[in-house]
């Protein structure tokens, strides 16, 4: 597999596993692979209305697709067909196809309400005043609010006031995993890694909570931060918590997080939701009237995440069946989304995967029958997981770990169930999983 169109069609016959050859031919038809850019696959899908719908309801399928495949997080991006002859001809780099793949997501476009009108504020602060104001910048709150978005905003709006800066955006995730890859490489790869994340302009970090623990990440981000702050060079991270409640980061990050200024969000407000969804569906060519927007407003409540996706299915209803979009067919909408988020139960494999991600070992190892303390501890981890977020029963949680009688799964359920009243750092652990695990879904 060594082309990014070897890999796709080989991510498509796993993807036909999980998905029915309709949603395959109406969402994945002309998606074709442009270029692996590192660790990142490049795909193109040349319709806006496709890649937001794949975005929203499909990325996690791809990614657990390439999970398959590599055994390790691939993070995938989406371009348009400009942007793809781009890649083809050789013209985009890492950072003009980050820009250009995230053009939507800038400060026009973020609807500002009381529960994150703070956070905007600061973030529109540290994109005029670049590494002077609130640096670093810690946004921080619960899945699907609109972190990244600002995140994304501050790179747009620098990247305008200073074209020639080199403005660098990574998920905490691949920043451990490409870490990992260098260590276990000669020196020199960890030479090029340094060089990458430290001679930059700006440096964004997505999900900064799960670096926590692990102590050569840890080690490394700290002098990556030392190094930018002592050249004035801005600094922004978000985290589905506060610093101070990250208890198994290290004392001196938590310290240097705290130099800037935090910013929480709150989930959104009935008025801010209104103009949210009104905002999205304007965008995608449809005035909704204001009893829709009303229903839709009253009814989904937890995050921006979940309103782009029932105004996503609005549009698609009126694009694809030709409804027009009443209340009636609105309450249908909004009924089928809540239903789905509300009896949505992971699969066992992705708790397992992600615990396997975790403890850096692979998802087999945690099935198979190997003893040694890591393997162990990691098995505990994802059997109780499985029992807390499924519902399945214990035969069925042992049969997935090698056919092991439901005895041996209550054991280690009790196990870390009584280490989590002594460790906190257990605890610490077990709610990143639950945060990994959801996200996949938020």
């Amino acid at each position: 597999m060594n082309t990014a169109n070897e890999i796709w069609k080989k991510a498509l016959l796993i993807l036909g596993e999980d998905l029915t050859s309709t949603t395959l031919r109406t969402w994945f038809d002309d998606v074709t692979a442009v270029a692996m850019d590192g660790d990142t696959l490049i795909l193109c899908s040349p319709e806006e209305f496709k890649r937001d719908i794949i975005r929203q309801r499909y990325l996690d399928n791809v990614e657990k697709a390439l999970y398959e495949l590599f055994s390790q997080s691939i993070p995938v991006r989406f371009v348009d067909a400009e942007e793809a002859k781009r890649w083809e001809s050789g013209e985009a780099g890492e950072e003009d196809a980050f820009l250009k793949g995230t053009g939507e997501y800038t400060f026009d476009k973020f609807v500002v309400g009381a529960s994150n009108r703070f956070a905007y504020n600061a973030a529109k602060k540290v994109s005029e005043n670049p590494g002077k104001s609130y640096n670093p910048l810690f946004i921080y709150g619960s899945s699907g609010l609109g972190k990244t978005h600002l995140l994304y905003a501050i790179a747009h709006a620098i990247h305008k006031d200073h074209p020639d800066w080199k403005i660098l955006y990574v998920k905490s995730e691949t920043f451990v995993n490409e870490l990992i890859e260098k260590l276990r490489s000669q020196e020199r790869y960890m030479e090029e890694f340094r060089k990458k994340y430290r001679e930059v302009d700006v440096f964004l970090m997505d999900d900064v909570q799960f670096i926590a623990g692990k102590n050569s990440s840890e080690e490394e981000l700290f002098h990556t931060f030392n190094t930018l702050h002592e050249q004035q060079k801005q600094i922004v991270f978000t985290s589905d918590r506060p610093p101070q409640e990250m208890l198994r980061l290290e004392e001196r990050l938590k310290t240097r997080f705290d130099w800037g200024l935090s910013a929480d969000i709150q989930p959104p407000d009935y008025e801010t939701r209104v103009a949210i969804i009104k905002n999205k569906a304007i965008a995608r060519g449809v005035n909704l009237p204001q009893p829709v927007l009303q229903y839709v407003a009253e009814n989904i409540t937890s995050n921006v995440r979940q309103i782009e996706g029932t105004v996503s299915k609005l549009v698609a209803m009126q694009e694809l069946l030709g409804e027009q979009i009443n209340v009636d067919n609105v309450i249908r909408a909004v009924r089928d989304m809540l239903s789905t988020k509300n009896e949505f139960l992971p699969s066992p494999d992705l708790i397992i995967s992600e615990v396997a991600q975790f403890y850096q070992l692979d998802s087999e190892a945690i099935k198979g029958q190997g003893q040694n303390k890591t393997i162990s501890a990691s098995r505990n981890v994802a059997m109780y997981l499985i029992r807390n977020m499924t519902d399945l029963s214990l035969q069925e949680i042992g049969d997935i770990f090698g056919n092991r009688h439901y005895s041996t799964v209550i054991s280690s359920i009790k196990r870390v169930e009584k280490l989590l009243k002594e460790d906190p750092d257990l605890g610490e652990i077990i709610r990143d999983l639950k945060s990994a695990i959801n996200g996949k879904f938020e």
